[in-house]
């Protein structure tokens, strides 16, 4: 899975990063090494699928999104509760 995005502090930034309890409406992703907050939105790829997503809540080594509304579920039915995919960022 990859994201990427702005920060708060205006600087993109990109990062392939692993995802578990993953559902049609979010998930959380693991040890992501950007500095996010609560209300930042992020692009999230998911195999050839891509949708932005808000953070919801962040706690080390762990940061929560949730799909907005607006955009098609990335993430459905057959998808594994924890992956990991590696690949250039």
């Amino acid at each position: 899975m990859r994201i990427w995005g702005v920060d708060r502090n205006d600087r993109a930034f990109a990062e392939v990063v692993r995802a578990t309890s993953i559902s049609p409406d979010g998930a959380v992703l693991l040890d992501i090494t950007s500095k996010l907050h609560a209300g930042d939105l992020v692009d999230v790829q998911h195999e050839a699928r891509n949708a932005q997503y808000r953070v919801v809540w962040t706690r080390p080594g762990e940061t929560g999104l949730q799909a907005m509304p607006s955009q098609c579920a990335i993430f459905g039915e057959g998808v594994p509760k924890t992956f990991a995919v590696a690949g250039r960022g």
